[in-house]
């Protein structure tokens, strides 16, 4: 197994599915390799599927293990600023993650998706584009299946969503294209250097690319090509230029509104399954990378016609007595709000979910926004408290539940009850699929108490 030369010890830092793929990669060297865990939960999940043969540490570190270590394999959890992490570094020890061993190993061509949002979806809509062409595609990393599981499976295509914290230790990872979709703050809490450093964590995607796929409405994620060949393009809601980057953009065209490239209509943006403006961006990002991954266009523009989205992301998920309850889970910052709000257009007023795991966030940006709309304001969570000043009368809760029951009992035919909570789910939920899947049953009991207050 290339990058393994000479590797006799190994230790995985944390456990559950990322640490589980990484145990059963390593297990396939060709070569025999001390494989050790150390998880600081005390109970960490898959710690019963472990094989026998790899000894578990939970609920503390084990520095004599890391430092005899051969190689340090850590969960994109752990950041390396720690200090364990640290000390291993000083001895010299290499740390890497699971997608650098993913890079030393994949055969096959790989497109990769980063940016603060829209990664999830813009990865998988390619992923439908390529099942659509008829490709044997393999679609994960920071979404789904985890990188190295997917290597078993020997697939013609990867699709990988990558976070900044993967991307921290991966070096290696060699693309057919990159796309960096947008930068906002997000992540804080992690990056003591602030939106520079969490930005330079996610330019390491462009590193070992044939072509770079950018955010021309958002320049810093275009990347510096400093006198190097690196080939760019670029997407952006205008019409672009067929003779520069500026590839991917609208155009009008039969008195409406068309994806173009290079100037050439290719589809009406209205066709497109998947609501709202930031998604006509997204699609443009994955025709871009579709292409350079030589997706058949037609196959694309069919996927884009009927994939209608993730869980969790702006998913209508209950509707009565003219009420609107839509869940986006997923929200996790401040931007991924911001852009759930943008262009939204209702009858009647819109009774807003906020809270959470803040991360360390500045939500003042939403005041302006949140002005242009009716909207109640419902804060519940660890930093509720810090969105009470966006509005005049906000409502204070602890929870979501109680947040979702107040809304039921106010919400009048042509309103909206939004969960967008533009923060972290830890605080009272395991992630935000939990969270997700929480006001959907609740959503869904609560759908008929509408307006009973009236």
């Amino acid at each position: 197994m290339k990058g393994l030369e000479g590797v006799k010890q190994v230790v995985v830092i944390g456990l559950g599915m990322t640490g589980l793929s990484v145990v059963n990669h390593l297990q396939r060297a060709a070569q025999p390799l001390d494989i050790k865990v150390i998880d600081t939960r005390e109970h960490p999940p898959g710690r019963e599927q472990l094989p026998p043969s790899v000894e578990l540490c939970s609920g503390q570190w084990q520095m004599d293990w890391l430092m005899a270590a051969d190689m340090i394999v850590s969960s994109p959890g752990i950041a390396l600023a720690t200090p364990q992490l640290q000390q291993a570094a000083a001895a010299g020890i290499e740390i890497v993650g699971d997608i650098e061993l993913f890079a030393r190993t994949v055969d096959k061509p790989v497109v990769a998706i980063t940016g603060s949002n829209g990664k999830s979806t813009v990865t998988s809509l390619v992923g439908e584009m390529a099942k659509e062409a008829g490709i044997n595609v393999g679609v994960g990393g920071n979404i789904g299946l985890a990188a190295l599981d997917m290597l078993a499976e020997d697939h013609d295509l990867y699709v990988l969503e990558l976070s900044s914290f993967q991307l921290e230790t991966t070096s290696n990872l060699a693309l057919k294209a990159a796309a960096y979709l947008n930068l906002s703050e997000d992540h804080m809490d992690r990056y003591p250097g602030g939106l520079a450093q969490y930005s330079t964590a996610k330019m390491r995607i462009f590193n070992h690319t044939e072509l770079a796929v950018f955010n021309r409405e958002d320049l810093a994620t275009k990347p510096a090509t400093d006198g190097c060949e690196l080939a760019l393009v670029s997407f952006g809601l205008n019409a672009g230029n067929a003779d520069s980057t500026e590839r991917y953009g609208l155009v009008e065209h039969c008195g409406e509104e068309w994806l173009a490239i290079a100037g050439e209509p290719v589809m009406p943006s209205k066709d497109i399954a998947l609501v709202g403006r930031h998604n006509v961006a997204n699609s443009l990002a994955a025709l871009a990378l579709a292409d350079a991954a030589g997706i058949d266009r037609e196959a694309s523009c069919r996927a884009l016609r009927r994939y209608n989205g993730l869980a969790h992301r702006c998913q209508l998920v209950a509707e009565q007595h003219g009420v609107k309850w839509v869940n986006d889970s997923k929200a996790t910052n401040l931007a991924s709000t911001l852009a759930a709000l943008n262009g939204l257009q209702l009858d009647g007023k819109l009774h807003l979910l906020v809270g959470g795991d803040g991360k360390g966030a500045d939500f003042s940006e939403l005041a302006p926004v949140l002005a242009t709309l009716d909207t109640q304001l419902y804060c519940f969570g660890r930093d509720g408290h810090q969105f009470a000043p966006l509005v005049p009368q906000p409502v204070m809760v602890e929870t979501m539940e109680q947040a979702m029951s107040q809304a039921a009992h106010t919400a009048r035919a042509g309103d909206m009850i939004l969960l967008s909570p533009a923060c972290a789910s830890f605080d009272q939920f395991a992630n935000f699929m939990v969270r997700g899947d929480t006001f959907v049953e609740l959503a869904q009991s609560l759908q008929h108490q509408v307006g009973k207050d009236s």
